[in-house]
C-alpha cells in the first residue's frame, strides 16, 4: 500500500515543504494539497519547491477542478513541473467545492468534468485536444505523463471515474462505504471495456495517532477531526438534494447524518474546531477517520487494503501532524508493507 500526506497550503509555504520532506523520509510516496485559490496559497508554486527538495515524492492537488483555471493552463503547469522534475505529478480533480463556492460559482457538471479529464491528460502528455471548439497541442512536451485521478461519491460520478479516470479518490475511510464505492467504480470500468484493476484506488481521511486508546485521548482526537465530517457533508448534501435521502442509489450510511446540517462557513473549511461541523456525530468521525493508537490504524488499513485500496492519504489538519507523520513512518507503513 502506498501512503500520501494531504496538507492545506497555509503560509508559510516553507512549513508545507518541510512537512512534505518529513513525510518522504518516513516512507510516504505522495504529497497532496488542497487547491482553493481564495482560502489558501497557490499550490502549484509550492509543488515546485516540494519537488526540488524531495527525490521521489509525487505531488498533486486533492483536488483541483475544471473551473478555476483554463484547461490548457492546468495541463501546461503540470507538464512544466514534469519536465523540470521527471513526471512526478498526479492530477486529482473533482467538480469543485470550496474553490468554486467561495468565488460564488456552482460546482462544474459531471459532463464538463469528464471532458476536462480527457483534455487535461491529453494536453499534458503532448497530444492534441479540442479546447472550446479549437484544436490545441502544447508543442514543447516530450515524454509527458500525467495520471488523472477523480474524486467521487455519488453513483453518476463513480461511474464517470470508472469510465475515464486513472485513479479514484474517496475522501472517507469507512470500510463499508469503501467496498460499495470501489465496486461501483470497477463495475463502470469493466462496462467501458477497461481493466478494472488498472484504476488506482486512493482513500483519503484524517489520521490522528494517540498514545493509547483511553476515552480522553479518543475524545480529543475526535474533536480534532470532526471538521472532516463537515467537509464530506458538503458533497453528501448535494447527493441528498439530487437523489433523496432514501433513494436507494446512495447508501443511507453515507446520507443519514446530514439531516441536521444547517449550512456551512468556508472560512473554517478543513480546520479543527470548525463550528460548521457541530452536526457531525461521534459515530461518523469514528467511521470516516482513523483514530487511536497505531495498532488501530493498522487494523483499519489492512481491511481497506483487502478491499482493493492502493493508497491511504493522511489528512494532517490537526494539532499532531508531525506525530502522525512520524508514527506512520515508524509503525504503520512498515506494518502494511513489511
Amino acid at each position: 500500500m502506498d501512503f500520501g500526506l494531504v496538507l492545506q497550503t497555509d503560509p508559510p509555504a516553507s512549513r508545507v515543504v518541510g512537512l512534505m520532506r518529513r513525510a518522504e523520509r518516513n516512507g510516504f510516496r505522495y504529497g497532496w494539497t488542497f487547491d482553493s485559490a481564495v482560502l489558501w496559497q497557490e499550490p502549484f508554486v509550492i509543488y515546485s519547491r516540494i519537488l526540488e527538495h524531495t527525490t521521489k515524492l509525487r505531488v498533486g492537488p486533492m483536488v483541483t477542478n475544471p473551473g478555476t483555471r483554463t484547461w490548457e493552463v492546468t495541463a501546461s503547469t503540470f507538464a512544466t513541473l514534469n519536465d523540470m522534475y521527471g513526471n512526478r505529478t498526479v492530477c486529482g480533480i473533482g467538480r469543485g467545492d470550496s474553490a468554486m463556492r467561495v468565488a460564488g460559482r456552482a460546482p462544474d457538471t459531471l459532463a464538463r468534468l469528464g471532458e476536462a479529464i480527457d483534455v487535461i491528460r491529453d494536453l499534458a502528455e503532448g497530444r492534441e485536444a479540442v479546447v472550446d471548439g479549437n484544436p490545441v497541442r502544447i508543442p514543447w512536451i516530450r515524454d509527458g505523463k500525467l495520471p488523472v485521478w477523480m474524486a467521487a461519491y455519488g453513483p453518476k460520478a463513480l461511474a464517470l471515474a470508472g469510465r475515464k479516470a486513472d485513479g479514484f479518490i474517496l475522501q472517507l475511510a469507512d470500510p463499508f462505504l469503501t467496498e460499495w464505492m470501489v465496486k461501483a467504480v470497477r463495475d463502470a470500468a469493466e462496462r467501458a471495456g477497461r481493466d478494472p484493476g488498472a484504476v488506482t484506488v486512493c482513500v483519503a481521511a484524517p489520521a490522528y495517532v494517540t498514545a493509547d486508546g483511553s476515552p480522553g485521548a479518543l475524545a480529543h482526537a475526535r474533536e480534532q477531526c470532526r471538521w472532516f465530517g463537515g467537509m464530506v457533508g458538503n458533497h453528501v448534501a448535494d447527493l441528498v438534494s439530487r437523489y433523496g435521502e432514501r433513494s436507494g442509489l446512495v447508501p443511507e450510511a453515507l446520507t443519514a447524518y446530514v439531516k441536521d446540517r444547517q449550512g456551512y462557513d468556508y472560512s473554517h473549511h478543513g480546520r479543527a474546531g470548525n463550528p460548521s461541523a457541530d452536526f457531525v456525530p461521534d459515530e461518523i468521525v469514528d467511521r470516516f477517520c482513523l483514530l487511536g493508537p497505531a495498532g488501530a490504524h493498522i487494523d483499519r488499513l489492512r481491511r481497506l487494503r483487502d478491499l482493493g485500496v492502493d493508497q491511504f492519504a493522511v489528512y494532517a489538519m490537526h494539532d499532531a501532524e508531525e506525530t502522525a507523520i512520524d508514527a506512520y513512518g515508524s509503525e504503520v507503513i512498515p506494518a502494511l508493507n513489511g
